[in-house]
């Protein structure tokens, strides 16, 4: 197997949170110093001129990131993207997490909806709906995010307690739930 092309999938897959040697070497299921050595090869590669991606250090993790020196061509990408009056229904779910649970993590954030939202949270950042407000104190220490005034504007709301009171979507406490099958399908008695 080939472990430099498993550990730049490793990093591909953590993606913002980083990962650590350590965590490195016990996935690999390899020494720490294998690890550095893979890291180190790996790094060599990204740094030639013909590629688009590198390996940081940020945060006591290693990240694959885009060089900074193609920047503008990605803000470009992804606030042109889409048309600027339009939401994609993944953008307004991750919207509507993080304004009634900021700050929040792109972690918890994936936990909520169940599939990873890392490029369209990238993308609601470069629109301004979104921005990162600092580090959370788990392990990796993420980034959190919360909602910006563009986000009110955005929705007309003067402020977050704007936002309609999400208690009414939910299930009463006294409300009983019944199952649609056993409540519309009931055996019927014999005759």
């Amino acid at each position: 197997m080939n472990l430099l092309g498993v550990l730049e999938g490793v990093l591909f897959v953590v993606g913002d949170e980083g990962i650590t040697i350590e965590e490195m070497s016990r996935i690999l299921e390899v020494s720490k110093d294998e690890v550095k050595k893979y890291l180190l090869e790996l790094k060599e590669s990204y740094e030639k001129e013909d590629r688009g991606l590198r390996i940081r250090y940020l945060g006591d993790s290693f990240k694959l990131t885009t060089k900074e020196e193609h920047r503008s061509f990605y803000q470009k990408f992804l606030t042109n993207a889409t048309d600027h009056h339009t939401l994609s229904n993944s953008a307004l779910e991750i919207l509507a997490i993080i304004a009634y649970h900021e700050p929040i993590t792109r972690v918890e954030i994936d936990e909520l909806r169940g599939i990873n939202s890392t490029f369209t949270l990238r993308k609601l950042v470069a629109k301004g709906l979104v921005k990162e407000c600092g580090k959370s104190d788990l392990p990796g220490r993420p980034n959190l995010y919360r909602t910006t005034k563009e986000f009110l504007d955005y929705f007309g709301l003067a402020t977050k307690e704007d936002l309609p009171d999400i208690s009414q979507f939910l299930p009463k406490e006294n409300e009983e739930e019944t199952e649609l099958f056993t409540s519309i399908y009931k055996e019927q008695p014999k005759t």
